[in-house]
């Protein structure tokens, strides 16, 4: 007798294997990015950095007004960039407004320029007396009154004579003239050329003014 029973047959579904994303598989490359966000980062801020170095040390001068001695061009706390590269050529004129240091109290200063080098310069109630004249001076930023007698007091005589301003040295006043410590009163009274760092061009805090043509 034959057997009738047919084999069973075993179905096998066939297991599909899906990928599963870990944290620790991703991890490289994730560093990988975060490292050259990081760089690109740093790269920014040493650019930025030295940048500023540059301008700051080569081409401008950044500074704060410290006193009131140039009112009312200038007041105090105003701040102010002088282009250093203005006497890159040339010398400072008359009635620029510079900025300078003073290596004896290491701060710096703000000053008008009035005296060139080579010129003599006396004041007598006030006025400037350049060369001996007093023709074409300026004093429409002068604040205030303008009086006193300045000059080098003759030892012999007791005489008064002209401040005579060395080569390559300036004679500078505030506008402020009853209120400003400047070569009238300086033991050291001429500003050799190299503690001149530049010329102030604008004044950007409060609000912006030009400087350069004060």
């Amino acid at each position: 007798m034959s057997d009738s029973r047919k084999p069973s047959r075993i179905s096998f579904k066939p297991v599909v294997r899906v990928p599963v994303s870990t944290p620790e598989g991703d991890s490289p490359n994730v560093k990988k990015e975060l490292w050259q966000e990081i760089l690109n980062w740093a790269k920014t801020i040493v650019f930025v950095l030295l940048f500023a170095t540059v301008v700051n040390n080569f081409v401008i001068v950044n500074a704060t007004v410290p006193s009131p001695s140039m009112e009312d061009t200038i007041r105090t706390g105003d701040r102010l960039v002088a282009f250093r590269l203005s006497y890159l050529f040339n010398d400072p004129q008359r009635y620029d407004i510079v900025v300078f240091n003073r290596p004896e109290t290491r701060r710096l200063y703000v000053k008008r320029v009035l005296g060139l080098p080579g010129e003599s310069l006396i004041i007598l109630d006030g006025h400037v007396y350049i060369n001996g004249s007093n023709i074409s001076q300026r004093y429409d930023f002068v604040k205030g009154s303008i009086q006193g007698n300045f000059g080098v007091i003759n030892e012999v005589t007791g005489a008064l004579e002209p401040y005579i301003i060395p080569e390559g040295h300036f004679f500078v006043l505030g506008d402020y003239r009853v209120n400003s410590g400047d070569s009238r009163y300086w033991d050291e009274a001429y500003i050799p050329r190299g503690q001149i760092l530049g010329r102030a061009v604008f004044r950007y805090f409060p609000g912006f003014a030009n400087l350069s043509n004060r």
